[in-house]
């Protein structure tokens, strides 16, 4: 399964991704508000891949690796998520830091939303999002998405922003095109 944006080609993980997914999965400022808020060795990202291809297995969908067209380099992941005891399906998103600033993780997410509604069939798409993260919050809210609460995750509490299918049909500010 992939799809195009763009600048973007969201794929499946392949094994040559490995180099620049652990590099991504061992900064600390990347890694501040994703998987406890620590960064990973280079053998926990190669799980972290297998388990994002392991949920497209069980699931049908799941995270994409996310390549730049232009230099042919891994920029990310981002994608449907929605592991047991999650609160509904998640558009996650992750990015190595040279690329961040460029726009590329609201491309990948639109992409990915426009997925969980048209293909998945999704009614409500949520986004996890810890406080502190501004970054991550301000691509929700470009999406469309609004603060809905808060979930508690991995012994944390996180807001959970939400944007609803039917919101997508009423206003056209929301467009995901």
């Amino acid at each position: 399964m992939q799809v195009e944006t763009e600048r973007l080609t969201l794929r499946l993980f392949r094994e040559s991704d490995l180099d620049a997914y652990a590099e991504m999965c061992a900064d600390p400022e990347v890694m501040r508000y994703i998987a406890q808020g620590r960064p990973v060795t280079r053998g926990e990202a190669w799980r972290h891949m297998a388990m994002v291809l392991g949920h497209w297995q069980l699931r049908g969908f799941g995270m994409w690796a996310v390549e730049e067209k232009s230099s042919g380099e891994l920029a990310g992941r981002v994608g449907c998520w929605r592991p047991e005891g999650w609160p509904g399906l998640e558009v996650s998103w992750a990015l190595r830091r040279s690329f961040w600033g460029r726009g590329i993780a609201s491309e990948a997410a639109r992409a990915s939303l426009r997925y969980a509604f048209e293909t998945l069939n999704q009614e409500k798409v949520v986004h996890l999002i810890e406080p502190e993260n501004i970054a991550s919050i301000r691509v929700a809210e470009r999406l469309g998405a609004y603060r809905d609460g808060y979930f508690n995750i991995f012994d944390s509490r996180v807001l959970v922003y939400r944007i609803d299918r039917i919101a997508r049909r009423v206003s056209p500010d929301m467009s995901l095109g």
